[in-house]
């Protein structure tokens, strides 16, 4: 498919551009990425590093001239040869650690993908996560097809009004500069399924992206010939009411299956990440009853063959919903499972403290195989927040384990980072990301080499977060306020913290601002300043998420501070590459066990960004003591304000007696070694153990292959 039709084509010998352009392979690939850079780098800018909208607004005389460049045609035709070779399923991990598996595709059903700010499909974490996650598992062979929503208006766009409080705005996606085609059914045709909804059906379209090896389909009910109300299903990432939410994941679940079923993929693995995709038990149920399988029968393959992550360790983020609301979106679903209505909905029946209702994360639980947290300590968690499920099995033997997230590496890591480990770890790093001896090179690396590439990151950042606040001044025309609140007056050269995430209560955003004037001496210490920097977006129903945003976007504008505190506006994968690798320190104060896993600071700490953070999530693992910090006020955790109160002074200790002396004591060519010890253990500690490689690795390990295992026994 060519969408380039009102301009002249593409120039015969670089003529794969599109294609190119439309596989987010590219966006991990520096060689990839380097030929639109080329190409003209102010336009890639301009665009924000999106080469579709690049193809359709680039002047044919740069592409002519392009096609004539011999420098540029070398570096096309070997990107060209890695995307070709890259799309090839021979020789690679999965091919040889599974020769038996090969051509048996595993479905991953999320919510949201965040694979590249060009398609806003995603909100945070869950998101990011399942980007990283099929990235990995394209650079690894492992035949993974993802499914997800289309979302014609994404997730919102952030902007602070001058009282600091958070509006959001929708932009509705212009298809043609976004990664996307229609996907095509069996027959050749464009795919459309139908999904029951109520008393009535929903079409659903589907679409196709390109990532690798991987393939992603996303749904999409913006269809004319659905009524009003069904065509904005999809329109908004967890918009709308209760009612909306069950109605979307009826859409995810039943109508994921459905769609790979039109397109012709026979998935021998179903991933469930998160609860949200959990009806596609049901669709799966219905059509082995059709097929001749009692229910039981049913139930026992879809066991075998599912495998289901949960992200959330507080009761009241697992959607549940009144039964009556459950059987009026399900009317017209159960087909031939109609006469075991009461037994599927029984799978979902769970009481979390607000008495018995559907639970989807239930649901999945007693649907699956297989059940992990995400990290060791979630995985405990989950085992013991869902007790009633199994009341007398002991703990440890709850059938709930864990696989502790990790990052696409190649997807995070600042190329000028890149071209340091190339030099010292080999130019094959990446292939062996997940080797531990092989990161012990880091050691290797002269303090004043590293010293010198992280500050050139963080001028990076600098550079961006003024360039941002230029453009607001001058693009929106907002007050000097908002200009000075976007962070104007921080200093390239002083020890920077970041604070990037969603904004919600229990990551207890305003912690570090608990003694006001303590903290203003420490960031304003002469010769020793400390600034922090703040993004992410509160969910736009939490209304004491966006308080506690106010409050920190007040504290910018407080001189008291001067200047040293910033909030950049409307976070997303953008601003997230900037500071994860240009910040000095990654701030994460969560309360204690809220945080599931986290994976902003691993993308920080493969950076040379060590973390200071409660010892929750990933970092419980993590932290060996010489690789960062732990924030540990060693109060009780049932007075939230005497935990509050100790957290923050024993953050405030941290920085006094160790963070600011380690980065401000330097030697004669003003190098701090001390700091660049920690940097360095950062490196090389956390790479290996919570890479995106070793995550999937263990997926695919642990989980997928012992799914086709069972997949294979309840079949003979």
């Amino acid at each position: 498919m060519t969408r380039y039709t009102g301009r002249s084509p593409l120039p015969e010998r670089i003529g794969r551009l599109e294609e190119l352009a439309l596989d987010l392979w590219w966006s991990w690939h520096p060689e990839a990425r380097a030929i639109f850079r080329r190409l003209d780098y102010g336009l890639w800018r301009r665009t924000a590093h999106n080469p579709v909208r690049m193809l359709w607004a680039i002047a044919y005389e740069k592409l002519d001239s392009a096609a004539r460049d011999p420098e540029f045609l070398q570096i096309y035709d070997s990107a060209i040869a890695g995307l070709d070779a890259a799309r090839a399923a021979r020789n690679t991990w999965w091919s040889h650690r599974f020769p038996q598996l090969t051509g048996q595709p595993i479905a991953y059903f999320s919510a949201e993908f965040a694979l590249h700010q060009s398609l806003p499909i995603y909100a945070g974490g869950l998101g990011v996560l399942a980007g990283d996650h099929c990235k990995e598992a394209s650079d690894l062979g492992v035949p993974l097809i993802g499914v997800g929503f289309m979302y014609p208006q994404g997730y919102f766009h952030q902007h602070v009004s001058a009282e600091g409080w958070q509006e959001e705005s929708y932009e509705r996606l212009n298809w043609a500069d976004a990664p996307v085609e229609p996907a095509s059914a069996s027959d050749g045709k464009p795919c459309i399924t139908a999904v029951p909804l109520g008393d009535r059906s929903v079409l659903v379209a589907v679409w196709r992206v390109r990532v690798g090896r991987v393939t992603l389909y996303l749904l999409d009910t913006d269809l004319e010939e659905n009524m009003p109300w069904d065509r904005e299903l999809s329109a908004r990432l967890y918009g709308g009411d209760r009612e909306t939410r069950i109605q979307q994941e009826i859409i995810l679940g039943i109508g994921g299956v459905r769609a790979l079923k039109a397109i012709g993929t026979d998935p021998g693995v179903f991933h469930l990440n998160e609860g949200h995709a959990a009806f596609v038990v049901l669709q799966r149920i219905r059509d082995l009853i059709e097929q001749g399988s009692s229910f039981d029968t049913a139930l026992d393959q879809i066991r075998a063959t599912t495998v289901f992550t949960t992200h959330t360790p507080v009761p009241a983020g697992h959607d549940a919903f009144p039964f009556h609301l459950v059987e009026k979106h399900l009317a017209g679903a159960w087909g031939t499972l109609g006469s075991h209505r009461d037994r599927f909905l029984a799978l979902g029946a769970y009481d979390n403290g607000g008495g018995m209702m559907f639970n989807m994360t239930a649901l999945a639980l007693r649907s699956a195989g297989a059940t992990n947290g995400v990290s060791k300590l979630h995985g405990e968690v989950t085992r013991r927040m869902f007790a009633p499920m199994w009341p007398t099995v002991p703990e440890d033997e709850r059938p709930v384990s864990s696989v502790t997230n990790g990052v696409h590496v190649p997807t995070w890591i600042a190329s000028d980072m890149d071209e340091l480990f190339a030099k010292y770890l080999g130019r094959d790093w990446r292939e062996h990301q997940d080797d531990p001896e092989m990161w012990n090179g880091i050691l290797a690396i002269p303090d004043e080499e590293l010293w010198a590439v992280r500050q050139l990151l963080r001028r990076y950042l600098f550079t961006f977060v003024r360039e941002r606040a230029r453009y607001r001044w001058v693009e929106e025309r907002v007050g000097i306020p908002r200009v000075v609140a976007a962070g104007t007056l921080l200093d390239p050269e002083a020890l920077t913290l970041a604070f990037a995430r969603r904004f919600t209560g229990y990551k207890r955003p305003e912690l570090v601002f608990h003694d006001a004037e303590r903290l203003a001496r420490i960031l304003n210490a002469s010769g020793r300043a400390v600034q922090i920097i703040f993004a992410g977006k509160s969910h736009p129903a939490d209304d004491i998420g966006k308080h506690h945003l106010q409050q920190v976007y007040r504290r910018a504008l407080d001189p008291l501070f001067a200047g040293r505190v910033a909030f950049v506006d409307d976070y997303d994968l953008h601003v997230a590459h900037f500071l994860v690798q240009g910040c000095d320190v990654w701030l994460n104060n969560p309360r204690k066990p809220m945080e599931a896993s986290g994976t902003s600071g691993m993308k920080a700490a493969i950076n040379g960004v060590p973390h200071l953070s409660i010892g929750d999530g990933w970092w419980a693992e993590g932290f060996t003591g010489t690789n960062g910090w732990v924030i540990d006020g060693h109060a009780a955790s049932d007075n939230y304000d005497a935990v509050d109160a100790a957290d923050a002074d024993a953050l405030y200790r941290l920085l006094e007696e160790e963070v600011v002396p380690a980065f401000y004591d330097r030697d004669g060519k003003d190098v701090p070694h001390r700091w660049i010890a920690t940097v360095k253990e950062s490196i090389r500690t956390i790479a290996p153990r919570f890479s995106g490689r070793r995550m999937v690795k263990e997926y695919a390990e642990r989980m997928y292959a012992t799914a086709f295992e069972r997949r294979t026994v309840t079949r003979s």
